[in-house]
C-alpha cells in the first residue's frame, strides 16, 4: 500500500479531504506544512519572512522525505511543495497524487478567513491568488488525477477520491482492505504460511507470477489447483480443500489466497471461514465480475444440486487487491459476461456507469480500470450500509433471482453474467407491470446489454416450471414471496415482495 498524497492551490481543502480520507482508509494523516512549523518551531510565515522561500522549500524537502519513511499514510502538501521537479519525482514514486481544484471565487471564499497565515499571498488576496493560480495553470494541469471541489463536501470529495484511487476500507466483518492494485502490492501485506487456491484454467496465466512475487518475500507457496466451472463448486470441492489445508500443515495463523473468478473466491473464502473454526484469506480476483461484485462483501459458500450458493457464510478476506492487468489473459466471452455486473450496478446506483456501457464493447475494453473503480464502489457503499443483507443489500440481487434460476436449469450452460442480464430485463418488465417503473425501462435495459453482447431473453427450451421451482428455492424467499430487488428507474432500485411466480415469466 501507497501513500496517498493530496495537492492543489491554497484553499482547495487538502488538510479537510485529508483527514477524512484518512479516517475512512484507516491510515494516519500528516499535514506536511504543520509537520515544518513543529520541525521548525515557527510558523511558516516567520520561516519565509526571515529566511526567504527557498529555504523554506528545502524545508520541505526534507519533511516529506520523512513523511515518506514511515508507514503508508495520507500527506496534504503545501500548494507549492511538488513545484521542484524533485519533490515531485519522489512524491510519485512513493505513492499516487491526487490534485484537488476549484474556481477563483470558491477559493477566495474558502481562504477569506485566513487572512495573514498565507505569507505568499498576503496584500490584495484576489490579485495575489489570480496570479499564483495563472503561473501555476500549466504545472497543476500536469497532474492526471484531478478532482474539482466546487460546493462539494468533504464527504463527497472523499468518495470521489476513493474511486479516483481504487482504494476503499471496509469496517464490517473485522475491517478489511479492498485495492484496484497491481499484484506486486501483495508484498506489502503481512502473510504467513501462504496457500494458493486457483483453478486449472488460471493457473496456466497467473499462478507462476504470484508464486514468483511471494518468493521475492521469503515464501514458498502451496498451490491447490481445483478443476474449473461452477459445476465443481460443491462439498466434494471444498472437502478437497480443507484436506489439502491439513496436508500443507496450515493453521489458524495461515492464510489461504485464492487466485480466480467467484467460484474461487466462494470457496476458498468458504474453506477459511470453517478450517479450524476460521483462519484468514485474501482475495486476488481474475475476472471483471469477480473484480467488481464476487470478491468484495465477505460472502462465501457452495451449491448444492437444488440451487446456487445454498450453503455458506460471512468470512470477509483481509485485503482484496483488483489487478485489471490481470483482464488481459480473460476470454472475452468471460469479459462479457462480468460486464452484466457492472450494468447492474449501474441501475443501482451510478446512471453515468450505466451510460457509459451504451457506449459498447470497445468503449469497455478501452476503460477498463475505470470501469473496475466505479462498479466497485457503488457494491462498497451498499455494503458498508448494510453487511449481512438485512436490508438495502437485498437492491444487489437484482437480475439474480431470475438469473440464477435460468444458470441452474439450463445445467450452467449459461455463464452466470448471461443469465443475470437475463433476469435484469424479465425483472425490469416485472417492474413495469407492477408500475414500480415506468414504462420503456425495460427496453433502456434491454438496449444496454444488447449493444454489450448479452442475451436479453428466456431460452424458450428452459421449462417455465423448472424456473419457477428454481426460484422457490432462492436464497432471497421468505414464508410467503419472494423479495425481488426491481428497477424502479436507471440509478434506483426498490424492493417488492412477489408472491405470483408465474407473473415473473411473462413476456
Amino acid at each position: 500500500m501507497n501513500h496517498i498524497f493530496l495537492y492543489g492551490p491554497p484553499g482547495a481543502g487538502k488538510s479537510s479531504v485529508g483527514k477524512a480520507l484518512a479516517e475512512k482508509l484507516c491510515l494516519p494523516f500528516i499535514d506536511l506544512d504543520l509537520e515544518i512549523e513543529k520541525s521548525a518551531s515557527k510558523t511558516i510565515s516567520t520561516i519565509i519572512n526571515e529566511q526567504g522561500e527557498s529555504a523554506f522549500r528545502d524545508l520541505e524537502t526534507a519533511a516529506l522525505k520523512r513523511a515518506v519513511s514511515a508507514s503508508p499514510r495520507v500527506i496534504a502538501l503545501g500548494g507549492g511543495a511538488l513545484l521542484h521537479h524533485e519533490n515531485r519525482a519522489f512524491a510519485e514514486s512513493n505513492g499516487k497524487i491526487v490534485l484537488l481544484t476549484a474556481e477563483l471565487n470558491i477559493l477566495l471564499e474558502r481562504l477569506q478567513s485566513e487572512n495573514g497565515k498565507r505569507p505568499l499571498l498576503t496584500g490584495d488576496l484576489r490579485e495575489k491568488l489570480s496570479s499564483l493560480l495563472s503561473k501555476r495553470a500549466e504545472h497543476y494541469g500536469s497532474f492526471p488525477l484531478s478532482i474539482h471541489v466546487d460546493y462539494k463536501t468533504p464527504e463527497q470529495v472523499v468518495r470521489q477520491a476513493q474511486i479516483d484511487l481504487g482504494r476503499h476500507h471496509l469496517s464490517a466483518m473485522g475491517g478489511y482492505d479492498v485495492e484496484v492494485e497491481g499484484i506486486n502490492e501483495l508484498i506489502h501485506y503481512p502473510l504467513k504460511n501462504p496457500i494458493i487456491v486457483t483453478d486449472e484454467n488460471v493457473a496456466k496465466h497467473h499462478l507462476e507470477k504470484l508464486r514468483s512475487i511471494l518468493q521475492a518475500s521469503g515464501f514458498e507457496s502451496k498451490p491447490v489447483i481445483v478443476p474449473a466451472g461452477e459445476e465443481y463448486k460443491n462439498l466434494e470441492t471444498i472437502s478437497r480443500l480443507w484436506k489439502s489445508f491439513l496436508d500443507h500443515g496450515l493453521d489458524r495463523k495461515s492464510i489461504v489466497i485464492a487466485l480466480g473468478g467467484g467460484v474461487i473466491s466462494d470457496m476458498a473464502g468458504f474453506a477459511a471461514s470453517t478450517f479450524m473454526r476460521g483462519m484468514d484469506w485474501v482475495c486476488v480476483p481474475t475476472t471483471l465480475l469477480s473484480m467488481v461484485d464476487a470478491s468484495i462483501g465477505g460472502k462465501t459458500g457452495f451449491d448444492l444440486p437444488e440451487g446456487k450458493n445454498l450453503i455458506g457464510s460471512f468470512h470477509a478476506p483481509k485485503l482484496v487487491l483488483a489487478d485489471p492487468l490481470l483482464l488481459e489473459t480473460l476470454p472475452e466471452t468471460e469479459l462479457i459476461s462480468g460486464i452484466a455486473e457492472v450494468v447492474k450496478h449501474g441501475i443501482i446506483s451510478d446512471p453515468e456507469l450505466f451510460s457509459f456501457c451504451g457506449h459498447g464493447l470497445g468503449w469497455v475494453k478501452e476503460n477498463l480500470e475505470e470501469v473496475v473503480k466505479r462498479a466497485m464502489a457503488v457494491k462498497i457503499k451498499i455494503i458498508e450500509e448494510d453487511p449481512y443483507e438485512k436490508g438495502i443489500r437485498a437492491s444487489l440481487n437484482l437480475g439474480h433471482t431470475v438469473g440464477h434460476a435460468v444458470e441452474s436449469v439450463s445445467h450452467f450452460q449459461l455463464r452466470h453474467g448471461e443469465a443475470v442480464a437475463i433476469g435484469m430485463v424479465a425483472e425490469a418488465k416485472l417492474s413495469e407491470r407492477l408500475a414500480v417503473a415506468g414504462k420503456g425501462l425495460s427496453e433502456a435495459i434491454a438496449e444496454s446489454l444488447s449493444v454489450l453482447g448479452l442475451p436479453i431473453q428466456i431460452p424458450k427450451d428452459l421449462p417455465r416450471d423448472e424456473l419457477i421451482r428454481a426460484m422457490r428455492v432462492d436464497k432471497k424467499k421468505n414464508a410467503k414471496a419472494i423479495r425481488f430487488a426491481l428497477p424502479a428507474e436507471i440509478g434506483r432500485v426498490e424492493l417488492v415482495d412477489v408472491t405470483d411466480l408465474e407473473n415473473v415469466l411473462e413476456d
